[in-house]
Order: C-alpha cells, then structure tokens, then sequence
C-alpha cells in the first residue's frame, strides 16, 4: 500500500471537479432534515416534515434513472447544468416560502429532488474521464471519501442554522451552493469520450438491464444500513444506554467508512473478482450489523459500527467498478443514476420496513430480520451475477442494439482477472 497511488489524481481539473461536487451534493445531504426544521413548529409538524422529505426522496428515485438514462456522454455540461440550476428554483421555493401549502411544498420538494438527480451519477462518469485508466479506484476511493464527509458534516450544518438562526436558512444555502456548482460545471469539460453508438432508448434501456445483479446488491447494502440507522436509537433505548450516544455512534460508522475508501484506493488492485469482493463485503458488513444487534454495551456497538463502515465503504467501490466493467462508456451516467436510484428505493424500503418491524418485534430482533434480508437479496445478486456472465455477451448489448461493448482486457500478471486492475 501506498500514497503514491493518489499523487496521480492530484490534478488541477479534479481539485475543480470537487468543488463542484460538493455544490452539488451537501444541498443533497442536508435536504431531508432540512425539510424537517422548516415545518416542525406548524401543526402537525413532524409529520408534514416527514411527508416533504418523503415527497423530495421520491422525486429522486424518480429523476435519477429518467434523467440519468437522457445523458449525452460527450455533451452532458448543458442538461447537468439544467437539471442542477431547477433543482435550486426548488430548493428557492422552499427557503422564500417557508408557510406556503403543504401541496405547493410538496411540489417544491420533489422538484428539488428530481430535477438534479442525474448529476451525481453524470459527475462520476465525468470523475473518472479526468484521470487516467489506472487511476479510476483512487479516483472513485476519493469521490467516496468526499460524500461521507458531506455527508457527516451536512446534518450539522442544517441543524446549527435551522436552530441557530433561522429554520429556512438551509434550504436557502442549498439553493445557492447548487446554484454555484452550476457556474462551476463551465470549468470542466463539456462531456466525456464515448464511443457514437446511436442507440435507441430501448436499446439502452437493455444494456442497462444486464446489470441488474448490481443494482440489487446496492439496494441491499444501503436497505442494511438504513436498518441499522433507523433502529439504532430504539435499540440504545432497548439496552438502557443514553440515546445521546447514537450521534456519535453514527458518526462513527461514517469515520469508518472515510477509512473504508482511502484503504481500499491504497491498492491498484485486490485480490479475487469485483463480484466476490462485493459479495465478501456485504456478507461482512452484515456480520457487524447483526453483532450490533445483540452487544450488550455502547462500546461494543459503536466498535461492530466503525468495523461496518469500513466494510461497506469497500462494498460500494467494488460495486461502482463493477458497473464500470459491464456497461459500454455511453451508458455509466445512467448506469450510476440507475444504482442511485436503486439505493434510494433500498433506503426508503429500510424505513418502512423498520416501522413495521418495531411495532411487533423488539429492536435487536428487528435489524437481525433486516440482516437476513439483506443476505437473502446478496445471494440474488451473486446468483444472477454469475447467470448473466455465463450468458453468451452478457457484458455487452445484443446484437444489433448499436451500443458497443469495450474491448476486453488482457490478464494480468500472476493469473489475476483483469478487472482487478480498474
């Protein structure tokens, strides 16, 4: 291991892609209890809170693949540009008019959530364009790093500001650092290279389906984490341990898994297949998830945690270039949308699922079911992971679809597979 491998991405264009990204993805982070604060001193105000972040997460499953699959690979700038700049007239709406009807909010929240939801997957097939071949894990291991920091430093910063000072003061700076990533997007390239493949919308809609074993492994890696994140205060409350512990529990998980992605881009290479390192991983981060359910202490738990993060920082990248290895370059932005979108469905399935759950069964019984779901959905993945390659080009587009495949790679040295080598 070494840091030599991330010297090669420290260049000037993806230092700028970062500032973009996090213009484009903390207004993300902070949205849902952004949405929670703006509304919780009104009637009924956790509820209609929780509605509106509903409305904006379904406005995000939606958009993603819908806009996502519209990407034109070599001039994307001017629909991400599009997609982000409505995406901030919503998150606008919600900051100027913070008492309006909860329908006209409703609205606002699901146009902040459709509208930019193709640029995250847009900017890491853009990501990826900027560095060169060997360097896309590092590149990916940095990108992954970059979110769980948004991520762990955005619920912070709506909460300071929406107690603090004033509750629709986060939506308004969600509105602006979106607005800001758009003037940014000019400083990147316009796109990135991809082969002319003139398909169809049918015929990409097929590609995009041969990877399906993908998305279900990534549904089922974030339906395990919402599991555990949702029930985790019930399950303190459960142990007689203080419920001011789940915060740093939490942060924990996400310390774990910033770790997670900058061991895992220390290597060019792992050993064994991309689908046997996810596999392994989600097998692992569910082992963590199910001895967290059932440690007796605040220690223990939040050691089960940091392990887990670590992992499943690992099951995410190993999925991300795993999609890059079985999609044709013209179809990553909407193969990364698809996946986003599937790991919101995954998510939003782990809140229902951990409300059901709860009224019947105790909290540790609750995210030990969850863990046996998640295994039941890893199983599938793998299993249809292995059916699709043995299928005749199940990499690549049937015949005729005009989308090409890219060309394979030769082994590399000591037998390992090629695809290692991403």
């Amino acid at each position: 291991m070494s840091l030599r491998a991330y010297r090669q991405i420290l260049t000037r264009p993806v230092l700028t892609w970062v500032v973009v990204a996090v213009g484009a993805r903390m207004p993300v982070a902070m949205a849902p209890l952004a949405l929670v604060f703006l509304v919780r001193e009104r009637p009924g105000g956790y509820t209609l809170g929780a509605l509106l972040a509903a409305a904006y997460v379904v406005g995000e499953i939606v958009g993603a693949p819908l806009l996502g699959m519209r990407l034109n690979a070599e001039r994307a700038r001017p629909q991400l540009a599009v997609g982000l700049g409505v995406g901030a007239v919503g998150f606008s709406g919600l900051g100027v008019f913070p008492g309006a009807h909860p329908v006209l909010l409703g609205v606002f929240a699901f146009v902040a959530g459709a509208a930019p939801a193709a640029a995250p997957g847009g900017l890491r097939a853009l990501l990826t364009s900027l560095v060169p071949e060997r360097a896309v894990t590092q590149a990916l291991s940095a990108e992954s790093m970059l979110t769980f920091a948004v991520w762990a430093a955005s619920p912070a910063a709506a909460t300071g500001l929406a107690l603090g000072v004033a509750a629709h003061l986060p939506l308004l700076l969600a509105a602006v650092l979106m607005a800001a990533s758009v003037a940014g997007l000019w400083a990147l390239p316009v796109g990135w290279q991809a082969e002319r493949s003139g398909s169809t919308g049918g015929a990409l809609l097929r590609v995009l389906a041969r990877a399906w074993p993908v998305y279900v492994t990534g549904a089922a890696s974030l339906s395990l984490l919402g599991l555990a994140e949702l029930i985790l205060p019930a399950l303190l409350e459960h142990r007689g341990i203080p419920l001011a512990l789940a915060g740093p529990l939490l942060a924990g998980f996400a310390i774990g898994s910033g770790v997670g992605s900058f061991l895992y881009g220390m290597r060019d290479a792992w050993p064994g297949r991309l689908p046997v390192q996810s596999l392994v991983l989600l097998v692992s981060v569910s082992a963590c998830v199910a001895l967290v359910a059932v440690l007796p202490s605040a220690l223990w738990i939040g050691v089960g945690l940091v392990v887990a993060g670590v992992l499943q920082a690992g099951a995410m990248l190993t999925r991300n270039l795993q999609l890059r290895r079985v999609l044709p370059a013209d179809a990553l932005a909407a193969g990364y949308s698809v996946m986003y979108a599937a790991v919101g469905v995954g998510y939003a399935a782990a809140g229902t699922l951990s409300g059901a759950l709860l009224e019947v069964v105790a909290p540790d019984a609750a995210i030990l079911a969850g863990v046996g779901l998640t295994l039941v959905l890893t199983v599938a993945g793998a299993v249809g992971e292995r059916a699709t390659r043995e299928q005749p080009n199940s990499a690549g587009p049937t015949a005729g679809s005009g989308l090409r495949r890219r060309p394979e790679r030769t082994p590399v040295r000591r037998g390992r597979d090629a695809e290692c080598d991403l």
